[in-house]
């Protein structure tokens, strides 16, 4: 899969992921049982922030490495979320795999430089 196919299939899961986490009912109440309300708000914003980080980064290699490296640090932190709240590793395996692919943008991105 090339670097923008890639690119183009994580930016448009985090910027609906992101959209969902600010305005659907189930991301409220799963933030709610995660104990984070208080993060909801700023973990969608950052979805959709670095969903478009990722498209524009396209343009802009910089951006690229800035938003799949956020996108990374995000999903490392939402998998071990996941983890200490005891969630079988199916329901984990989301935020696992985002972060294999935004880190592989992320390697990907630095070796054009």
């Amino acid at each position: 899969m090339t670097l923008s196919a890639l690119v183009l299939f994580s930016a448009i899961s985090f910027l609906l992921y992101g959209y969902r986490s600010l305005t659907t009912e189930t991301m409220k109440n799963e933030f709610k049982r995660y104990g984070l309300t208080q993060f909801r708000i700023l973990t969608g914003s950052l979805e959709i922030i670095g969903g478009m980080g990722l498209l524009l980064g396209l343009l802009y290699l910089p951006l690229l490495i800035i938003s799949a490296a956020g996108l990374s640090l995000l999903m490392l932190l939402g998998f071990g979320t996941r983890i200490y709240i005891k969630d079988p590793f199916w329901q984990s395996l989301p935020s696992f795999i985002f972060l294999l692919v935004n880190t592989y943008i992320l390697f990907l991105s630095i070796q054009k430089l």
